[in-house]
């Protein structure tokens, strides 16, 4: 009876989604929004990043490094639009991707958030500290932080 029940908690564990650690609650932004709109938003929230939604479909994430690399050290007006500085080409995953899943897909693409996306509808958003919180995970999650991290210690 005892292995039957090992076997189920491995089972819970190796099929954990992600949809039971990202947070489902995501401050947005639109493309046309200011990039100090974004700021204030990062700022109010406590977070490095904000999904950027048009018509309820996911278009890009504005990083607090996005607005400093291509807006503040270039001189640019803190009224320039989210769109001129966001990341476009994101990589999601569904609520349905295991949590090794998106560990690898952070460690691989070196991000540290990633949307979660239903139907190209914004759901939620999971980070690299969601993994690590969740114990389990600590070995992928800071295997994943160490290949994010390596090419901006050197």
């Amino acid at each position: 009876m005892e292995n039957i029940y090992l076997d189920l908690v491995f089972e819970r564990v190796i099929d954990l989604k992600i949809r039971e650690l990202m947070t489902t609650d995501v401050r947005t932004i639109s493309p046309n929004a200011t990039i100090k709109d974004a700021a204030n938003i990062m700022n109010t929230v406590d977070v490095g990043s904000v999904p950027v939604v048009d018509n309820n479909k996911l278009v890009g994430i504005v990083t607090d490094r996005d607005i400093v690399l291509r807006s503040v050290a270039k001189g640019q007006d803190p009224n320039q639009k989210v769109c001129d500085v966001m990341t476009k080409d994101i990589k999601t995953i569904s609520p349905d991707t295991e949590v090794h899943e998106a560990a690898d897909l952070m460690a691989k693409r070196q991000i540290r958030r990633l949307p979660v996306v239903d139907n190209g509808n914004l759901v939620g958003i999971v980070a690299i500290g969601d993994l690590a919180i969740e114990g389990k995970y600590e070995d992928e999650a800071g295997e994943a932080l160490h290949d994010i991290s390596k090419n901006t210690l050197s």
